[in-house]
């Protein structure tokens, strides 16, 4: 009984564990295989500095991005 829960448990790890071979696949609107468009990239955050150089509130009087 030990034996069938150790491999029993094993087999439903192993197939938690894996990653599924179809999950980055894209299909056009006929239900061919496509390659995937490119996720857009996260904007940065902007910094901005003042006259001075320091770093300021992008918001504020002078600021510049950078």
């Amino acid at each position: 009984m030990r034996r069938i829960l150790a491999l029993a448990a094993a087999a439903l790890l192993t197939l938690a564990v894996s990653s599924p071979s179809f999950a980055a696949q894209c299909r056009d609107s006929k239900g061919k295989f496509i390659k995937c468009p490119a996720a857009a990239a996260p904007a940065k955050p902007t910094k901005c500095k003042d006259a001075k150089g320091k770093f300021a509130k992008c918001g504020t009087p002078g600021a510049k991005p950078i």
